[in-house]
């Protein structure tokens, strides 16, 4: 019934529009013949467990051509700041391993050192361990402050765009099998995301491995999503439906992503987010917001409005179960 139907189309390239009513087997050859896309690393934080004030599902967009150059300039400076690869298990690069408030106060504990003396004392605490001086443990809290800020500042540098569904501790949850509102959410972001670049990509999604049951319900849900709903089947022209699921520890953009999303949790306020932020993480809230996406889509009054890549939800159940 297109009574009911929002036109949020404008602004969008003649092809991007063209696609949305398009089967993907009748979609004009130069939409595959690009060959480009960009993978959508997805990681959580506090959803296990209410120590964190929000619980957040976090992505981080990165262009097929730049994901490699990203990750090996984030492995360099694993040894510009620590004096050593890292991420190989030494040290896990998580938001609450990096970012937990313990550090802060370590890194108090004396002056802002030299990045020269901070990474030869990071690397003697890194090889001594529980026998680490107090300088020695100071360098190496501040060298993880001053790696995540790196990092992120990497991101600008190779165009990353941050999205993020951000859940109320209390939201209730879904009783059924319908995709959560949270991950809907995440994918008309980046599906928006994708609909506006100048040429066609398509989305990958990768997500940070779950327990192998929780994995196939999950497959299962984007797959009645993307098949059996009409916004689902709109957006499959442009994010592939299947997700891909990966080691966290053995793949540094899902670490990014775990970042994000625990500085998001923390530290990024806006709208009617009402939990205290963590003032320590400013500066780092900054640089994740200066990552968001903004685009515009119609409203049903036919004007246009901004959507962010940030979304706050207090409610993860779907339509159909809140109306009962």
């Amino acid at each position: 019934d297109p009574k009911g139907v929002i036109d949020d189309s404008q602004g969008l390239s003649p092809l991007a529009q063209a696609s949305r009513a398009t089967p993907l087997d009748q979609m004009p050859r130069q939409f595959w013949e690009t060959g480009m896309g960009f993978m959508l690393f997805v990681d959580e934080s506090g959803h296990y467990g209410r120590e964190s004030p929000y619980a957040v599902l976090a992505g981080v967009a990165i262009e097929d051509r730049d994901l490699w150059n990203l990750i090996c300039s984030v492995q360099d400076a694993e040894i510009r700041f620590f004096g050593r690869r890292v991420s190989d298990g030494q040290l896990e690069l998580k938001g609450r391993k990096l970012l937990k408030t313990k550090t802060f106060r370590q890194a108090a504990r004396f002056q802002p050192m030299s990045l020269e003396e901070r990474t030869l004392l990071a690397r003697a605490c890194l090889d001594k361990g529980g026998q680490a001086s107090g300088r020695e443990i100071t360098a190496l809290a501040q060298a993880k402050l001053g790696f995540v800020s790196h990092v992120l500042t990497l991101c600008s540098r190779f165009r990353v765009r941050a999205f993020a569904s951000i859940v109320e501790q209390d939201a209730p949850k879904p009783a059924g099998e319908l995709l959560r509102k949270d991950y809907a959410y995440l994918f008309e972001r980046f599906f928006y995301f994708l609909e506006d670049q100048a040429t066609p990509h398509y989305g990958l999604v990768v997500f940070d491995e779950l327990e192998k049951s929780q994995c196939h319900i999950l497959i299962d849900q984007m797959a009645r999503y993307f098949r059996e709903t009409a916004k689902g089947q709109a957006r499959a022209a442009y994010v592939i439906p299947e997700p891909f699921f990966v080691h966290s520890h053995l793949t540094t953009a899902v670490q990014i992503a775990d970042i994000v999303a625990y500085v998001v949790s923390w530290a990024v306020r806006f709208g009617t987010m009402t939990r205290l932020p963590r003032e320590d993480l400013a500066d780092l809230a900054q640089q994740v917001c200066d990552l968001r996406y903004r685009t515009k889509r119609g409203g049903e009054d036919g004007n246009a409005y901004d959507v962010w890549s940030f979304t706050l939800i207090d409610d993860l159940r779907p339509l159909t179960e809140r109306e009962r």
